[in-house]
Parts: C-alpha cells; structure tokens; sequence
C-alpha cells in the first residue's frame, strides 16, 4: 500500500505548485524615462529611464530607437511612463521592442502613447514632450543595461 502513496503525494505537491508557477508571469514594472530624437526617413532617439518592480527591484536602462520609413521630425518626451506586462522577471525588460506608428503634430507641449511587444512581453507607453513630426514608420525600441 505504501508504494501508492509517493507518486500520489509527488503528484499532489506539483498541482499545488502550479499555480505559483503562473503567477510569477504577473511581475508588475514600470518604467519612467525622458527620451529626445529627430528623424528624416532614418529615425533615432535616446534617452534613459529606471524599471521599477512591484517586488522591490529596481534598475536603471538607457534607451534607444531606431527605425525608418516616410518619417520627418524632432521630439523630446519628458517623465515617461511605461507599463510593462507579460513579466514573470526583471531580466526581461531588456531587448529589442518592435514598434510601429503614424504620427502628425506641432506642439511645445505635446503628449505620446504607444504600445511596443517583444514575444509576449508588452510595454505600454505614454509621456509629456514637445516638438513637431509628420510621417509612418517602424523600427526598435531597445532596453539596454
């Protein structure tokens, strides 16, 4: 009869740890950044921010964008917020994010939003800022250490 009772309790042990398993992909972060950049077909920025974690980690990044396509104009985004899902770690938040977009405004005080995915991780962006821009493009929104 005792033979029954390891695989049992082995089994029973890995139901409940399931759900933790699960729960680690709910890691909430957020990232605050100001970001600058221009663009005449090329597009480019850069620009640094903090990940902030809701288990107590932080780390500083710096920020870059890239990309192209019918695209003219200089921005600047001050005190950006990022809301990252996806998330089961830290580590994560770093890589390149795919981005695309169509944009028009002339503004000294202007605001932007997007939203930029890498495989499951998603990053949704807002931010106050000030320039002019006209055009469609694509390209990279790149977390780095």
């Amino acid at each position: 009869m005792r033979n029954w009772m390891i695989p049992t309790l082995l089994l029973a042990s890995l139901a409940f740890a399931a759900p933790h398993t699960a729960r680690a992909a709910d890691l909430s972060c957020k990232l605050h950044y100001n970001l600058s950049g221009w663009s005449i077909f090329y597009k480019t920025a850069k620009g640094s921010g903090t990940v902030t974690c809701s288990n107590g980690q932080s780390v500083h990044v710096r920020i870059r964008v890239k990309g192209g396509g019918l695209t003219v104009g200089k921005t600047e985004v001050h005190d950006g917020i990022g809301k990252f899902t996806g998330l089961s770690s830290i580590d994560q938040v770093y890589g390149h994010y795919a981005t695309a977009g169509a944009h028009a405004g002339v503004a000294d005080k202007s605001a932007s939003s997007g939203v930029v995915t890498k495989g499951n991780v998603s990053l949704a962006l807002a931010g106050k800022g000030q320039g002019w821009n006209l055009g469609v493009d694509a390209g990279a929104f790149i977390i780095e250490r």
